[in-house]
């Protein structure tokens, strides 16, 4: 931190006075004492105040409702004070703010029939006054390149850090609202500018006092009812903040406007009078808040116009669209209040001037469509079918009684049998029942794992043709399994088709179409282990996948973000260990060798054109390749726009989190590296070809699935440092260690937790 000390030229020019005065020579007579000064004010001593903070989280800016006027006829005012942690940790006044911006809001309710039972208000857009008002120690500012008028910001010389604002200029401040009710709802934001850090370099993140909301009739602090998205809700996907409490959660990765933080913050100005203003039908979306978020968060799967395609069309939200509970958790005002303006944000094909979409049906107003959608099936809970599908998920269960192998000597004449009981909400199935038609996978996956825990595939089960009796399916197939004598896995890649209710329904009508509105769910069965060289299956060997010593990633972070593992393509797998039967290192190659980026063309419809990354492709399908890959980008476009992409500047695109936040993925405080410098997991090799002849290193490919590390020279890196990279692969698996560990290991001068650091910053 800055210490203030006393000028080095200043005492030599004191030491040399003194010189001087003992210089050779007569001196003179003594001269008359003179008169006694009076003593100067102590100075503070160092440490005592500090004018720069080493991270946003340690700026701190205290406001009280007792110190604001913002509403009726009296002067403007505004009082606070401001810390920063000094070099000790300590908070200690900060002095020198030269420039802040008051965001000023209230929330009342609505008394028209259109539009949401409260609204906010943004005060300085109610006076024309732009979004915010500033304060500077001159009551004057540069905003967009003109000066405009400011509060006036005085610092209290008495008690550092302690800073006031008035308003000085002619009229009341622009912040004020003259017929304010003061029995309303208020939240006030002030914004701090210009600060750095000991070394001069700007603070990257915007510092944002933490919201006060409060009654301005009572002073009392208050709970805005509004707020149906919590903040916590916003950072499940988009991850969190370093360095604030518990209580002032922060949202560490929002893109717009490089970040304002929070939701309570974003609503100051996407609010009904700033919608109003902007809002324009041929961008296709509505800048109010409720409207705009809905618009974001499904552009990738609607049909946006205009400006709202460009904006949005690419965005891919990570869990089910109409499971409303994913960001709505702080109330059931998502399902209580129903007005077009939220719905027609999401449903973009209903026209409600024409009843185009909507049965032809065109509501008189608002209040007329709770009529029909205010309760029972037509309602937002029920319509969007809130939590029927995990309840599906839980209502039909699997699990393996017995295994009965018989090796044969004759191609693909292996016989397997699998009893397994099978459980449809509570009760063995009945007699007769089958699968058939219901699924839309229905295999149990075959395969064997060595002593290591590594999986090998063998084949596969279909339950379908199978019928039930006393509460079982004894499944019988033939194939070329090679199994005998084995530690086998059974894996299932096992969805089923229901409907709005969750109930188990046929996937095709009888026309052979796919049935309207039918959801895929995973079945409740989790991967099961059998030794065959027993007849019981006893001491079976589990794959690396199932062992949670050997997982580093983290199954609950995952769901947090995608509500369930199986939101991707409904393969029915909700665990690690049930992608393992394809997502393994022992089979190789890719559906996806290549990697597309979007490029800065556009073809003759005005569509993007995506383009190969000549000289980089992969050829690994194991589980962490696949799922950095994804996430980074690296990619191709075979589906359509993707949701996470790389751009032009080999940026990566549309991935929510932090991207250099490892614990967004992985378990917190858990070591990447092995004692022995290898993956933590124990995989030293990972296969290249389906018939896992040809190996790579696993290190250097884990780090090459992001696309900051997939260059030339970062290949000739991995090289140097003893991996065996992709196009240069090796024809046994007994690879030596790689040597990333000795830099790159936790605690390490250059080590992932280092060099990754995350945390929002």
């Amino acid at each position: 931190m800055r210490t203030h000390k006393k000028s080095l030229l200043a005492m030599a020019l004191i030491a040399a006075i003194g010189l001087v005065g003992c210089s050779d020579g007569d001196d003179g007579q003594d001269g008359a004492p003179g008169e006694p000064g009076n003593p100067g004010t102590p100075g503070l001593p160092a440490g005592a105040v500090v004018d720069s903070v080493s991270t946003a989280a340690d700026y701190h800016l205290t406001l009280l409702p007792s110190d604001i006027v913002v509403i009726g006829s009296d002067d403007f005012s505004v009082k606070f004070t401001v810390t920063g942690k000094n070099a000790k940790g300590e908070d200690t006044p900060f002095t020198g703010l030269e420039k802040v911006a008051l965001y000023v809001m209230n929330q009342s309710a609505n008394t028209s029939e259109t539009g949401a039972p409260l609204l906010w208000q943004n005060h300085s857009l109610a006076n024309e006054f732009g979004s915010s008002m500033y304060c500077s120690p001159t009551g004057k500012t540069v905003s967009w390149g003109k000066e405009v008028d400011a509060c006036t910001l005085v610092e209290d010389t008495e008690n550092p850090g302690t800073y006031t604002g008035t308003w000085e200029h002619d009229g009341n401040a622009p912040i004020v609202l003259a017929d304010g009710n003061p029995n309303n709802f208020y939240r006030v934001v002030i914004r701090s500018y210009d600060i750095s850090d000991d070394s001069g370099a700007a603070i990257s993140d915007k510092l944002l006092s933490t919201p006060v909301d409060f009654i301005a009739a009572t002073g009392e602090l208050a709970i805005s009812e509004k707020d149906s998205v919590s903040n916590a809700a916003c950072i499940k996907c988009h991850s969190q903040m370093d360095g604030y409490q518990a209580t002032d959660l922060r949202i560490a990765n929002i893109g717009a406007h490089h970040n304002y933080q929070k939701v309570e913050n974003c609503v100051a100005c996407h609010n009904p009078a700033y919608a109003a203003d902007q809002n324009d039908p041929e961008k296709g979306y509505n800048p109010n808040w409720n409207a705009m978020i809905h618009t974001i968060h499904g552009g990738h799967h609607l049909d946006l116009q205009g400006e709202a395609k460009e904006m949005f069309g690419e965005v891919g939200f990570p869990s089910e669209l109409n499971e409303c509970t994913t960001c709505h958790d702080n109330g059931m005002q998502w399902n209580d209040n129903v007005y077009a303006e939220a719905c027609v944000s999401c449903h973009t094909n209903v026209d409600l001037e024409t009843g185009d979409g909507h049965l032809g049906i065109v509501p008189e107003s608002d209040a007329a469509c709770s009529g029909c959608h205010g309760a029972g099936s037509l309602s937002p809970m029920e319509a969007h079918k809130v939590g029927v599908r995990a309840m599906a998920t839980e209502s039909i269960e699997i699990a393996l009684s017995s295994v009965s192998y018989t090796e044969s000597a004759v191609a693909n004449e292996d016989e397997i049998v699998l009893t397994l009981d099978v459980s449809i909400d509570g009760a063995p199935v009945a007699d007769g029942f089958e699968f058939t038609g219901f699924t839309k996978y229905d295999e149990i996956k075959t395969g064997w794992i060595t002593a290591d825990g590594t999986y090998y595939g063998s084949g596969a089960v279909s339950l379908s043709g199978t019928a039930a009796s006393a509460g079982q399916l004894v499944v019988t197939q033939l194939g070329e399994y090679n199994l005998e004598g084995k530690s086998i896995a059974l894996t299932p890649r096992f969805s089923v088709c229901t409907d709005a209710k969750g109930a188990l329904v046929k996937c095709l009508d009888a026309n052979g179409e796919a049935q309207y509105d039918i959801g895929y769910v995973a079945v409740k069965m989790a991967p099961a282990y059998w030794n065959l060289a027993n007849a019981d299956g006893s001491n079976a060997t589990i794959s690396r996948f199932s062992d949670p010593e050997r997982v580093t990633a983290d199954e609950a972070k995952c769901n947090a973000c995608h509500t369930s593992l199986g939101i991707a393509k409904h393969y029915g797998d909700e665990r690690f260990d049930q992608c393992v039967a394809c997502h393994n290192e022992t089979w190789g190659g890719s559906y996806h060798p290549v990697v597309e980026y979007k490029s800065d063309e556009l073809d003759a419809d005005g569509n993007p054109i995506f383009k190969t990354i000549e000289g980089l492709t992969y050829n690994t399908r194991d589980l962490f390749a696949v799922a950095h890959r994804f996430h980074t980008g690296l990619w191709d476009d075979n589906r359509g726009a993707p949701a996470i992409y790389v751009d032009a500047d080999m940026q990566t695109q549309g991935y929510p989190a932090v991207a250099t936040e490892c614990s967004a993925c992985h378990k917190d405080d858990v070591s990447l590296f092995a004692a022995d410098g290898g993956l933590a997991s124990g995989k030293r090799a990972i296969a290249v070809d389906s018939a896992a002849t040809q190996f790579i290193s696993p290190t250097a490919e884990a780090c090459r699935t992001c696309h900051a590390h997939s260059d030339a020279a970062a290949m000739a890196h991995f090289k140097s440092n003893g991996a065996i990279v992709d196009g240069e692969p090796s024809s046994t698996a007994n690879l030596p260690v790689e040597s990333c560990a000795t830099c790159h290991g936790e605690g390490k001068t250059y080590g992932i937790d280092k060099v990754h650091n995350g945390g929002g910053h």
